[in-house]
């Protein structure tokens, strides 16, 4: 997303009106401009990282607009893939801009990112967010990133075809799957999924399953402490914690259109833009993606009921971008002018807003957009959940699902395959660090 067309047609149509419960191409840019660090009309020219595919355009004309307010300086927006080789081979961006989560982590715990407490934007961030911000990991006292982007993800609906088939937006469980197998009689597909693209299935229908049934944040608190002494008469277990969450994700997949294990995230969105389903399992970030399609779509969120409680829903909510500066970086000055610039009101605000995000800090409007209103509700009744997969990383389905990548049957982490990855020594990666997980893909996610 990112686009001037869709961010008009967005606040054009009132994109997303209404939300109930509870929330409401690739390529590396600038290839052809001198490499980082080399001299551009007499200055310095930096590298930028940031590889969310739908904005990259956005950050593109960010970076254009920061080169001609500041003559001389050039920038290159890296939007490669992996992070982790140009850490490996010393050789980071300047400036990152990625999401918060455990790949991220690997480098903050490490101490390899500089402290940005010092910069004048530092100030500026929500005191409220910190439990977000320091979930994953901190070194020393230092600030290593900065939020830029809050993200907050649930189920997308079309209205159309709820309206016309006089279904209610679900507040319970029993109510989802009788919304479900009402569409499949109307032979109308319930759930669009992605499978082909594995992150959709561990940041939709894993992490929503599991977050308002278990309570992340306290479960991998209580298994770290438990060290190797997992079971499943532990006091937590995967078996035991995450059995019902887990039924709840086969019965969720058995709604799927049949062809899910071979469709991709461009594919969910073009098809949900083309009404081929009644819901998805995504964030704002596929929004965009969906106006471009159709801009008139009446489209909705809500928060994914897995238990017969309305008050247990729970909207996914992370920090979906945040800014960065490595230790090494030769233009440490340049490199703070670009993240203060990025951090200004005018910039940051602006982001949030054309992307149907929330901004970090405390000088920020109020989200004022029917897309978002339920979001933030549920925010400010803290009814908000971490992405499970963000907090362990082994935990997503490209890792336990079966082969052909869908849940029809439980799936399960049992006591032995628990001791096995807590007691496995991380691999070197090179110049100091370790890694869980070689896979570096975090696409919108998270998302951030």
């Amino acid at each position: 997303m990112g686009s001037t067309t869709a961010r008009t047609a967005l606040s054009r149509r009132g994109f997303l009106a209404g939300t109930v419960g509870g929330l409401g191409t690739l390529a590396l840019a600038g290839c052809s401009a001198p490499s980082a660090g080399s001299t551009a009309a007499g200055g310095s020219t930096l590298r930028f990282y940031e590889q969310k595919q739908e904005v990259i355009a956005y950050f593109d004309d960010l970076l254009r607009r920061f080169e001609r307010e500041n003559p001389g300086m050039r920038v290159v927006h890296d939007s490669t893939g992996a992070i982790a080789p140009q850490f490996v081979r010393g050789e980071p961006a300047d400036v990152g801009c990625f999401n918060d989560n455990l790949e991220l982590a690997r480098y903050i715990e490490r101490g390899v990112l500089r402290d940005l407490s010092d910069l004048p934007s530092a100030g500026r961030v929500r005191k409220s967010i910190d439990g977000l911000t320091n979930q994953y990991a901190k070194y020393e006292d230092r600030t290593s990133v900065l939020p830029f982007s809050l993200a907050a993800a649930g189920v997308i609906y079309n209205k159309r075809i709820f309206a016309e088939q006089g279904l209610p937006v679900p507040t319970t469980w029993d109510e989802f799957v009788d919304v479900c197998t009402a569409l499949r009689k109307a032979d109308i597909t319930p759930v669009y999924a992605t499978d082909r693209d594995t992150w959709t299935l561990w940041q939709g229908l894993f992490d929503y399953s599991v977050g308002s049934l278990v309570d992340t944040g306290s479960f991998f608190r209580k298994m770290k402490a438990l060290g190797t002494d997992v079971g499943p008469d532990a006091e937590v277990s995967f078996e035991k914690d995450f059995a019902l969450p887990m039924e709840r994700a086969k019965t969720i997949s058995s709604f799927f259109n049949p062809d899910h294990a071979t469709r991709s995230y461009a594919d969910g969105n073009l098809a949900f833009g083309q009404g081929k389903a009644a819901m998805y399992l995504q964030g704002p970030w596929a929004l965009g993606q969906i106006a471009l399609v159709d801009d008139r779509l009446p489209v909705g969120t809500f928060a994914l009921p897995v238990s017969n409680d309305p008050g247990d829903r729970r909207a996914r909510v992370n920090i979906d971008l945040g800014l960065w500066i490595p230790t090494t970086t030769p233009h440490l000055e340049q490199a703070q002018e670009l993240v203060e610039f990025l951090m200004q009101p005018d910039v940051i605000n602006a982001y949030n807003r054309d992307n149907l995000a929330f901004s970090t800090t405390e000088d920020a409007p109020p989200a004022d957009r029917r897309a978002t209103r339920g979001a933030a509700a549920v925010r400010r009744r803290r009814r908000v959940l971490p992405g499970c997969r963000h907090l362990h990383p082994h935990l997503h389905p490209a890792r336990q699902l079966p082969a052909d990548r869908h849940p029809q049957r439980r799936l399960r982490l049992d006591a032995a395959a628990a001791r096995h990855r807590l007691a496995t020594t991380r691999r070197p990666l090179g110049d100091g660090l370790t890694g869980a997980t070689r896979n570096s893909r975090t696409g919108p996610q998270e998302r951030s």
